[in-house]
């Protein structure tokens, strides 16, 4: 149930493609300007991750889940009813929020009842539900759009087709509000405000030893007090604790190799790469639902090899994939709209490599990162160094995704390409030289984890 803030997540992130073109002739916007309808989401998105792991650890991690449902409620409503720019971004802000919230709550929830030897899997639930999110908003978007004839159209009750691709959120919603009321408090966080029997019967109701639990979390939290910012702080220095600069490093990363830029501008992508709108929405269908197949293998193998392997190999293979798209576009011809010239086999070659690029995200720093950054902070700094790491995530997202269309126009798809795959080789030392390994590790024993020399 708590992954269906997961599926919310990716839901809201992808419902924005396919619709891009038809939000530009509705409000009238520039590139800059739709570039930022696009990424305004991103701000929000950074204060919820920010805001939700603070209030998850003043008011609990359910009620916080439970006012995240009703944020993804109302601005699926309004997002859709927007009747100017102004509006649109702001409702797309405040949904932002509750992404964020979501990106934080679930990880953190899911680390918190999970048994260590089976965590990892689901942990990854959160990137799988993301994933299946993403793919139902394209193929939702697919098929409103063929039926209605285009995004721009008009469709049921007279309301434009892109708003209602937005208001198919509401059905997830509504279903995650229900979750949120059913599922228990975390245990951890029982414990922490001193209920500890019912921490107990949470322990005892998902197959763990209560009595021992309980105990090893009293333990490791020490000081009887609620979790502050300054507690990141290294005792009697003035240095953020080395692992919240992992989990920065981790959350930048991750965004940093462009994957936003396919599941946010797919449609332009291949548009750009001249495809046409039907064929756009089509292959981001296809995207998502590789997308969807690469993370099973992540699931099954996150507890069996551990993490930092799947992230080295995850490195690797986007390096090579993104490095080849990069060629495919710089030996392109050029159209007489100044659009790349794709032959029939270069197309097949950057579709194909497109995928497995994908296919390296997928299995590896895509539910990976969420996992790590779920169960690798101690549990007394645990939601204040999750707020701030989820947040770096979500302004590195704006960050890719508002530079993005800027980017195109000045450098081309072939310049695109190769910052992102820079940044995905510039991972793979940053794995190997600082991200240790938390495979079967109890949450109790995260004190000097994520460190390489702790390997």
């Amino acid at each position: 149930m708590a992954a269906i803030g997961g599926f919310l997540f990716g839901f809201d992130s992808g419902v924005i493609n396919g619709t891009v073109d038809a939000l530009a002739k509705a409000f009238g916007t520039d590139a800059a300007g739709t570039g930022f309808a696009v990424a305004s989401v991103l701000l929000g998105c950074a204060v919820g991750a920010f805001g939700a792991g603070r209030l998850a650890d003043s008011i609990g991690r359910r009620p916080t889940m439970l006012l995240n449902a009703i944020l993804f409620l109302m601005t699926a409503v309004a997002t859709g009813a927007a009747n100017s720019g102004a509006v649109f971004i702001a409702a797309r802000i405040t949904a932002g929020v509750a992404i964020g919230g979501a990106s934080v709550l679930t990880p953190m929830y899911i680390a918190e009842v999970a048994p260590p030897h089976i965590r990892g899997r689901l942990a990854s639930l959160q990137q799988l539900a993301i994933v299946v999110g993403l793919f139902s908003a394209f193929l939702s978007n697919a098929v409103i759009a063929k039926v209605a004839g285009g995004a721009s159209e008009t469709f049921w009750f007279g309301a434009l087709t892109w708003r209602w691709m937005f208001w198919m959120e509401v059905l997830p919603a509504i279903a995650f509000l229900l979750g949120s009321t059913i599922i228990p408090e975390s245990p951890r966080y029982l414990v922490f405000v001193r209920k500890h029997e019912q921490a107990r019967k949470v322990f005892a109701r998902i197959g763990l030893d209560a009595d021992r639990l309980v105990r090893q979390v009293e333990r490791s939290l020490q000081a009887e007090r609620r979790p502050r910012l300054s507690d990141l702080i290294v005792p009697g220095t003035r240095r953020i604790a080395p692992v919240l600069w992992v989990g920065m490093g981790l959350a930048v990363f991750q965004q940093f190799v462009g994957i936003n830029i396919i599941f946010y501008f797919g449609e332009i992508l291949w548009k750009a790469a001249g495809a046409t709108e039907q064929w756009a929405l089509r292959i981001n269908v296809l995207t998502g639902l590789v997308n969807i197949l690469a993370t099973i293998p992540a699931i099954m193998l996150i507890d069996r090899v551990g993490r930092k392997p799947l992230l080295l190999v995850g490195s690797a293979g986007m390096t090579l994939t993104l490095g080849a798209m990069a060629a495919v576009f710089a030996f392109a011809g050029s159209g007489p709209d100044g659009k790349p010239m794709l032959s029939h086999g270069a197309a097949v070659f950057g579709l194909i490599a497109a995928n497995l690029y994908i296919v390296a995200f997928a299995v590896s720093w895509g539910p990976v990162m969420w996992v790590l950054l779920g169960e690798m902070f101690p549990n007394e700094i645990r939601g204040a160094a999750l707020a701030i790491s989820g947040a770096t995530n979500w302004v590195a997202n704006f960050t890719v995704t508002v530079s993005f269309l800027p980017l195109l126009k000045a450098i081309g798809l072939t310049g695109a390409y190769a910052f992102y795959a820079i940044a995905a080789a510039i991972s793979f030392p940053f794995v190997w030289f600082t991200v240790g390994e938390t495979k079967d590790k109890a949450l109790e024993q995260m004190k000097n984890i994520p460190s390489a020399d702790s390997d």
